[in-house]
């Protein structure tokens, strides 16, 4: 049973990972501006325990293959789309699960992340006070985490595990307290774990993002993807107009046009609130959703490349719903195809596709301008409250 499977992970001596905002890294650049960003030329306490554990389970054959060097290719054309050749994951990944509603219940019986191997834990995310978690601390067995904000999303446990099929390199899963059988919909932990996991990296490459029901998610148990990916994306210096900046709210509109939040670190609260604010009202609303937490450019134009990426860019893309269980031999659009990022599961397809082959598949699952702009406004009233 489900409470059964979850004792057994009880039992188990995870590694706990404790950090405060102190350990966030400021100074990221993708190489070759050392002077601006000493940092990025060091993996961080994170970065490293998450890799290493990561690469010892794949030695010990935890995930259902090999994952080795990926065939890339950049696609000519200003979009720059990232191509990637992950054969077995198309023939090996879990049958993705039917989906029906974006706000579709957690069901026991279907799988869940209490059912995974305790083997596929790689630790316990612990956010503690600065006081505690002092420099050579960040990592301890079998004790309880002491968290520094007293709600009852912040006292939830956050495990990272290893997804079995993975994209990348530290595919991981982000899981705000699986004991509680939330259902894939966002929450304040669920995207303040994600931010802080972005700041924890000091690599330029490393990712989040969240897929919604009928945003092609495949389980329904509140989690995030966590990678690491060593290409730039368009999206992390791609230019943004104000929408309420105040509220650090901005439209991205070259395509895939979506909404953005940006954050230094800074004033984290209430970047989260004003996330959940904007996916709450688009759950409500019953808009299937996309989002991407990239390390990026502040918001702007910014006509002149530049290897600096001070801040997190998080990316909401609302999108035409898909119901159903996923059909495994299409392209499927989620977090990482809008985000630029395409994984393709055969050959010809991969050698084959042009830019705008990949943005015609895109557009079957993104509003209609008019729609977007509807859309857009009424956010924009929502969170101007």
């Amino acid at each position: 049973t489900q409470t059964e499977t979850f004792s057994l992970m009880e039992m188990t001596h995870i590694h706990q990972f404790l950090y405060s905002d102190k350990h966030f890294v400021h100074n990221v650049c993708w190489p070759g501006d050392s002077n601006k960003c000493k940092h990025s030329q060091f993996l961080s306490k994170f970065d490293l325990t998450l890799r290493s554990a990561w690469t010892e389970k794949m030695a010990q054959g935890l995930f259902r293959y090999h994952l080795g060097d990926l065939q890339t290719r950049i696609l000519p054309g200003p979009h720059r789309f990232v191509a990637q050749l992950n054969i077995s994951r198309g023939k090996e990944r879990r049958k993705p699960q039917e989906i029906l509603s974006i706000s579709q219940r957690f069901d026991a019986k279907q799988f869940h992340f209490n059912k995974i191997q305790p083997g596929e834990i790689v630790f316990e995310l612990c956010k503690r006070d600065a006081c505690d978690a002092s420099e050579g601390d960040e990592t301890r067995e079998g004790e309880t985490c002491s968290y520094q904000n007293g709600t009852a999303d912040d006292l939830a446990r956050s495990l990272v595990v290893i997804n079995v099929s993975p994209l990348e390199v530290g595919h991981c899963l982000l899981i705000p307290d699986p004991s509680r059988c939330l259902p894939q919909i966002l929450t304040p932990g669920a995207v303040r774990i994600g931010i802080e996991a972005v700041l924890l990296s000091s690599h330029p490459g490393f990712r989040v993002g969240f897929n919604s029901l009928g945003a092609f998610a495949s389980v329904n148990h509140l989690h995030l993807h966590g990678y690491y990916l060593d290409h730039e994306l368009r999206i992390e210096s791609a230019r943004t107009e104000p929408l309420i900046p105040q509220r650090g709210f901005h439209l991205l509109p070259e395509f895939p046009a979506g909404f953005m939040f940006y954050t230094d670190g800074e004033g984290l609260r209430a970047t989260v609130e004003y996330v959940c604010k904007l996916t709450d009202s688009l759950v409500e609303r019953n808009i299937a959703h996309n989002l991407f937490l990239t390390r990026g450019r502040p918001p702007g134009d910014h006509p002149h490349p530049d290897s600096a990426r001070p801040g997190v860019r998080i990316v909401v893309w609302p999108r035409i719903s898909c119901f159903g269980a996923k059909e495994e031999s299409a392209f499927n659009v989620a977090l990482c195809e809008l985000a630029g990022h395409l994984p393709f599961k055969n050959q010809e397809d991969f050698e084959t596709i042009e830019e705008d082959d990949v943005k015609r598949i895109i557009e079957k699952y993104l509003f209609p301008e008019n729609k977007f702009i509807a859309l857009q406004a009424e956010l924009k009233h929502l969170l101007n409250d």
